[in-house]
């Protein structure tokens, strides 16, 4: 009788008590070091309870920074008080990158609000009128306070009209709302602290946003964060005591991510069982740290739009030569040779700036602002890929065209 592939496997003996404790969709029933950012939340949120609309509201902050875990927190606990009172309260949650058109994110809030018996929105092919009023309608038919969370929010501005138009259209419920005691408020989750600048004005005016920012976790607060975590998804003594501190440590100089932080810790006990050992130990949390840089650098990578790879080459051939710290305009030169060995017209120099900050939010590069005096303001850029790690390679593998932008010759500065 042949052997199944999995026959080893099933006999290995798991260090994991519950995975998903370690996953970045698990609730916890603490969020440690988030105080203030959930007083600001619960404080606007209670009017929901007393009847009346909450105010909108922009949660800033870089990515693992709890914006999403806190949101899903205090509303869970809205909705449980708003039952127990006898308050009508929905919540609605969307992720602008997975929803990114406005008729999209309106028919995914319509059919979450929908009644028995209500028609579903389809996916396409409605009038974006007609959309908008099914929602409106739904709103009014269920009555009381309905918060519409919408994460990543500045993925869906920056495609242009889309998030102008969905905004406006969104702040214009209550108008029609409020005869048939209903509100509604929003929420807007964005990793981007400046995603607001790219609204048109008189959306901004009638956003009329409270502004949350959270800032990264340090390593100290990180170990809090973990700790709990790792008693309820790993079992007891499987983790050397170095384990939680080195994740914390190494996910803080990252920007204090806790995704990032949980996912080291999670792949180090991966890293264990497949050695088949019974303690996760320093050497595994290494191990899972290569194998992350790895595995996550190269798709965002491959996966960027030809113009932002282009910048991104820009940028590393300058370091190449020899430059640090590098200028937005000693980028946007050698940026406008690549084009040209390309065959693509060049952005303008504003928009190479914004696709610059996308870099820098991925975590691809980092990009400060510093003050030139009298010479107005400039950007520090660098890398920060790992050493070992060939972008370009990876950039022609995915590209075609790369092949002859990388290829080509280029008249660069040299470091003074």
């Amino acid at each position: 009788m042949s052997r199944n592939l999995f026959d080893n496997l099933l006999h290995v003996k798991s260090l994991f008590r519950d995975r998903r404790a370690l996953g970045h969709a698990f609730n916890p029933q603490n969020l440690p070091h988030r105080r203030d950012e959930i007083s600001a939340l619960v404080n606007n949120l209670v009017e929901a309870l007393r009847g009346h609309a909450p105010s909108n509201m922009n949660l800033y902050g870089r990515p693992g920074s709890g914006k999403t875990a806190v949101t899903r927190f205090v509303c869970r606990d809205l909705e449980s008080k708003g039952a127990a009172e006898g308050c009508k309260i929905s919540t609605v949650e969307i992720n602008c990158r997975n929803i990114d058109t406005k008729y999209r994110v309106l028919a995914e809030i319509g059919n979450r609000l929908a009644g028995e018996g209500d028609e579903a929105i389809p996916f396409t092919g409605w009038p974006a009128d007609k959309v908008f009023d099914r929602v409106r309608a739904r709103m009014q038919a269920r009555a009381g306070v309905h918060v519409i969370v919408l994460d990543e929010i500045d993925h869906l501005v920056r495609k242009g009209s889309e998030g102008d138009d969905l905004l406006y259209s969104l702040t214009s419920l209550n108008i029609g709302l409020l005869e048939g005691g209903a509100f509604c408020c929003v929420i807007g989750i964005s990793n981007d602290l400046a995603f607001t600048e790219m609204l048109d004005p008189r959306v901004q005016s009638r956003l009329a946003p409270i502004d949350v920012v959270f800032a990264p976790y340090n390593a100290t607060q990180l170990e809090d964060v973990l700790k709990p975590r790792a008693n309820k998804g790993v079992k007891e003594g499987a983790l050397d005591d170095a384990v939680i501190p080195l994740c914390a440590a190494l996910a803080a100089k990252e920007d204090g991510d806790a995704r990032r932080a949980l996912d080291l810790l999670r792949i180090s006990v991966q890293q264990a069982e497949q050695n088949e050992v019974d303690v996760v130990r320093i050497s595994h949390v290494r191990q899972a740290q290569n194998q992350l840089e790895f595995d996550q650098i190269t798709p965002t990578i491959q996966d960027l739009p030809l113009q932002q790879k282009l910048v991104l080459f820009s940028i590393l051939i300058n370091e190449r030569n020899g430059l640090n710290n590098i200028s937005t305009g000693e980028v946007y030169g050698t940026y406008e040779m690549a084009c040209e060995n390309a065959g693509e017209r060049p952005l303008t120099s504003r928009r190479v700036s914004s696709l610059i900050r996308g870099l820098d939010m991925a975590g691809i590069i980092t990009a400060k602002t510093t003050s030139r005096g009298r010479h107005g303001m400039s950007k520090r850029i660098n890398s920060c890929l790992p050493p070992a790690f060939d972008a370009l390679k990876v950039m022609r593998s995915a590209e075609p065209v790369m092949d002859v932008v990388v290829g080509a010759r280029y008249r660069l500065q040299n470091k003074l």
